[in-house]
């Protein structure tokens, strides 16, 4: 294990930690931003691109989401080579990172589920380390039934009410709103659940396999039992079209929400979105460069760290012992209350939504104040 103390402003990283075990095929890297707030918090990540620049550039987006939400975290997040393989390979790598960063957990450090990590890869976690703190996003039947697993979809209904609510700062009403979603994960899914309940008619949905389109909506009935089954989107057998991944971004909507991997909106499709407003359910969707250049055109958008708060928040509620039933009504309240306090003065202002969040998240963080779940 190599640990690297790398100050790159004032702000971190606090430590970047890199793991390195060929007996077991291990690649892992901790990055630990900042803690003024409490401990480092943050996902971990499992694929087969996964590197340092990532790592960090997500840990500093969870040190202004947890700033900003107002939960007693720090800014946190690690990364693990995964090309794929056995069950019991994936449980042999986690628990090794577990076991090989645990002089940082609690601390300095709480992990939690992102890219190809679920309650069950957080259940191998904490028992690696013997230590049911040490991770959240746990299964219900672990650790005394103080699990509250992603799987509730906190994240995703986090992400449904920050397009609400930015929806009504922009005078407008979310029944009868257009809207795309590319990546049809936990996330994803669960964003198009709480949205289409809402009155919102999603008429666009892109996974890793294909996307597909309708313009009058999709049956909610069919989408859902394709989401039980775990299948593909290009399986929906209610009549829509099957279009090419490119021209997915090429559908006019109201609102688009990328839901998927780091940098998915780039200089290769960003001319060809046509949305008024874009709501970054998915960490880093696009470079900041790209955001500005979005504003500068008229499209509005929620910022990644004030949309997809709702699994941090999740996980604040869990580490506190809170309820299923009370976590939701703290990812509403502290969701809607950051989004349109955002939204309000980019719009009123007319200065980019990033620089507004990143600006209340500092002040957040310099003062110091102690937060509360």
């Amino acid at each position: 294990m190599n640990i690297q103390e790398n100050k790159m402003d004032e702000f971190g990283p606090e430590y970047v930690v890199k793991v390195y075990d060929s007996k077991i095929g291990l690649e892992g890297i901790l990055v630990v931003d900042n803690t003024i707030l409490g401990p480092g918090k943050g996902g971990i990540r499992m694929t087969s691109d996964v590197s340092e620049e990532e790592v960090r550039r997500l840990a500093r987006a969870m040190t202004w989401k947890n700033a900003l939400a107002g939960i007693p975290f720090g800014g946190a997040k690690s990364g693990i080579v995964w090309r794929g393989g056995l069950e019991e390979e994936k449980k042999i790598i986690i628990q090794g990172f577990a076991k090989a960063i645990k002089p940082f957990l609690l601390s300095k450090y709480i992990a939690g589920p992102d890219v190809n990590t679920g309650e069950k890869e957080m259940s191998w976690f904490v028992d690696a380390v013997n230590d049911c703190d040490s991770a959240t996003g746990k299964p219900v039947n672990v650790c005394n039934g103080i699990g509250l697993p992603h799987e509730f979809g906190s994240t995703g209904f986090g992400v449904a009410q920050s397009t609400k609510a930015a929806v009504e700062v922009m005078g407008l009403d979310i029944k009868g709103m257009t809207i795309s979603i590319h990546g049809f994960g936990n996330v994803g899914t669960f964003a198009y659940k709480f949205l289409t309940d809402m009155g919102a008619k999603v008429i666009a949905i892109a996974d890793k396999d294909g996307a597909i389109v309708s313009k009058k909506g999709f049956d909610k009935n069919l989408i859902e039992k394709l989401i039980d089954a775990k299948k593909s989107i290009t399986e929906y057998e209610g009549g829509a079209e099957k279009i090419l991944m490119q021209d997915f971004w090429k559908v006019p909507v109201d609102i688009l929400i990328p839901a998927s991997v780091t940098d998915v909106i780039n200089e290769k499709n960003k001319n060809d979105i046509d949305a008024k407003l874009i709501v970054e359910a998915g960490n880093i969707p696009m470079k900041e460069d790209v955001e500005e250049e979005l504003f500068k055109k008229g499209i509005m958008f929620v910022p990644d760290f004030v949309a997809n708060s709702g699994g941090v928040i999740s996980s604040c509620a869990e580490y506190k012992r809170r309820s299923s039933e009370e976590m939701f009504i703290m990812v509403e309240e502290k969701i809607k209350k950051s989004t349109k306090e955002v939204m309000k003065k980019a719009l009123e202002e007319k200065i980019n939504p990033r620089i507004v969040a990143m600006d209340l998240a500092k002040r957040k963080l310099i003062s110091g104040i102690s937060f509360e779940c």
